[in-house]
């Protein structure tokens, strides 16, 4: 059993929780999920079964796609809506659509961004999380991401008897973003407190959140041994540009985990390379610009 399944992740659940149940329903232990989701946040968590794990860094390291909810006028210890209240400043009025607008796009592009305390994120071999139940708070390390897009959704709410206004967004996002810090960082823009308020992965590694299935569908399709549920590494692969590797190619030096030369690859030499054999695919490989050659970056499948 080798592929990825396009998991509809629910709110109060771990992804830890899912690759746990997982290997009880597909009867494997070699699972493995392709990024942390918050236990209050849902939606699309892909998960690497059998050789396909071999590809869990590759799909965490792809682009990010989310709709959530920030709420002005309150910050939380946890940047989200389980923490306690750090600061209070109610909105005698709402803002204008045009400065929320101009504030999304602002946080557009290269970013540096800080993790928040309560998170995963490791120094000097303790969790941050833990620091933060215990009361510490220690210097944490500056990272760097990128936004491909931030933009209001809907209408905002504004709320005159707490005084917080409430903004639905889109973001696409880097590897590595915390989308709480994103919605704090947005209400210091405009002179606020804010918080995460809702947050929903609705794409990841290509897979849109409507190709998403949940635990008890996967369950129902198991028992009548359908397996729909689980993608092919070709097909997670498919944007990947491809070569069908000729007998050569394939028994002298890829089997072996030798180069390609340049000559014989005509591809954008800037992105990865799937080679394939018989239309199955069995490595990602790169260009080296100092060998002037194709080199493996992913050895998948069993050389059979």
């Amino acid at each position: 059993m080798d592929g990825v399944i396009p998991l509809n992740k629910e709110i109060g659940q771990t992804s830890s929780d899912y690759v746990y149940k997982l290997r009880k329903i597909l009867h494997t232990r070699k699972i493995g999920h392709t990024g942390t989701l918050d236990p209050l946040v849902d939606g699309v968590l892909p998960i690497c079964v059998g050789q396909a794990t071999k590809l869990v860094n590759t799909l965490t390291g792809s682009p990010k796609e989310y709709a959530g909810e920030i709420t002005i006028g309150r910050s939380t210890t946890t940047e989200d809506r389980e923490g306690e209240t750090v600061e209070e400043k109610k909105l005698s009025k709402p803002f204008a659509n045009e400065e929320l607008e101009q504030t999304f796009e602002q946080m557009t592009g290269d970013l540096k961004q800080i993790p928040p305390m309560f998170s995963a994120v490791r120094v000097n071999g303790k969790k941050l999380y833990e620091y933060a139940r215990a009361g510490i708070e220690v210097e944490r390390p500056v990272r760097q991401i990128h936004i491909y897009s931030f933009s209001m959704t809907s209408e905002p709410s504004f709320d005159e008897t707490t005084g917080y206004q409430t903004i639905k967004f889109h973001v696409k996002c880097s590897k590595g973003t915390y989308v709480r810090t994103l919605a704090v960082e947005f209400g210091k823009l405009l002179g606020y407190p804010a918080f995460m308020s809702q947050l929903t992965r609705v794409k990841s590694a290509g897979f849109p959140i409507e190709e998403t299935f949940t635990l008890g569908q996967i369950e129902e399709m198991m028992e009548k041994d359908d397996y729909h549920f689980l993608k092919s590494i070709d097909e997670v692969l498919k944007e990947v540009p491809s070569l069908e590797l000729n007998d050569e190619q394939w028994d002298v030096r890829v089997s072996h985990g030798g180069f390609l030369e340049e000559k014989d690859v005509d591809s954008d030499k800037t992105k990865q390379l799937r080679v394939q054999r018989d239309g199955v695919t069995k490595a990602l490989y790169k260009y080296d610009k100092v060998r002037n050659m194709w080199i493996p970056d992913l050895m998948l499948l069993n050389n059979k």
